[in-house]
């Protein structure tokens, strides 16, 4: 952890003449309320106040139990944006790019984050075992997602539909061996939201989570979602509300089912 100049300088300007070192428990709490109550500082901001005091007197002072039980403001639970199926049919139906419509069936068919879509390599997608290889993901965390046969099928097309074969990364860019940027695939989504007439406030991110909830709504074990999305902790999966290989090669894609419904077209 890091000192926050800021942070603590604005605390310095509060206490005037009053020593920093001197002051107990009690007088860090009202700081914190008139923080909150007084200044109507947002809880991220109240949280940045209080690592830079639990710095200085935990780690230069050596108080080390001072923040023990000192209360944190709850940050407010925001409930992740969430496409229907019809709308994640719609999406994938307004875009007509074989590549482009690769990334974004990619990402909702396995509930995959933009930046592990454009890193995955062709070594990544493994067809005799209908598994998807994520590694290094967020928290440097590898995983294996379910391969859905309607994207194998779809890579397969896309595959062949390029004029030079990839040679290390799925989605490559402009320059060869590197991979598609983020910022292209988020700008893919963003044109086949307007193309689609969405207007809910959506971003690539919203695929992902699309995916964990139309498996909820399947009936999929919550904790058997929070292992393909890779989280560490099932509480961030219950916003939504060790995966086993042969629980993953149980569990179907929901983009198999929006092509059984005739959702989509490819």
């Amino acid at each position: 952890m890091s000192l926050e100049p800021s942070a603590f300088l604005i605390f310095l300007k509060k206490l005037k003449d009053i020593p920093a070192e001197k002051l107990e428990v009690e007088h860090i709490k009202r700081y914190i309320v008139h923080c909150l109550e007084d200044d109507k500082l947002s809880e991220n901001t109240v949280h940045s106040r209080l690592n830079a005091l639990k710095f200085y007197y935990e780690q230069v002072l050596g108080k080390e139990k001072m923040f023990f039980e000192m209360p944190r403001p709850k940050k407010p639970l925001q409930l992740p944006k969430v496409l229907g199926e019809s709308e994640v049919g719609k999406l994938f139906n307004a875009i007509h790019n074989i590549k482009h419509k690769a990334i974004l069936f990619t990402a909702y068919s396995a509930g995959l984050r933009v930046s592990e879509v454009v890193k995955l390599r062709l070594q990544d997608i493994d067809s005799s075992r209908m598994q998807i290889f994520v590694e290094k993901a967020k928290g440097k965390k590898d995983r294996y997602v379910m391969l859905s046969n309607l994207l194998l099928d779809i890579l397969r097309g896309y595959i062949k539909s390029l004029k030079t074969t990839p040679t290390y990364y799925l989605f490559e860019g402009q320059n060869k061996h590197e991979h598609y940027s983020c910022r292209s695939a988020q700008d893919i989504f963003k044109m086949a939201k307007d193309k689609a007439g969405i207007t809910k406030k959506m971003s690539f991110h919203s695929l992902r989570h699309s995916f964990a909830t139309h498996l909820l709504d399947k009936g999929v074990d919550i904790k058997y979602i929070k292992d393909l999305l890779g989280h560490f902790n099932i509480k961030t999966t219950e916003r939504y509300l060790h995966i086993r290989k042969d629980k993953l090669m149980s569990i179907s894609s929901p983009l198999d089912d929006l092509w059984v419904k005739g959702e989509i077209k490819w």
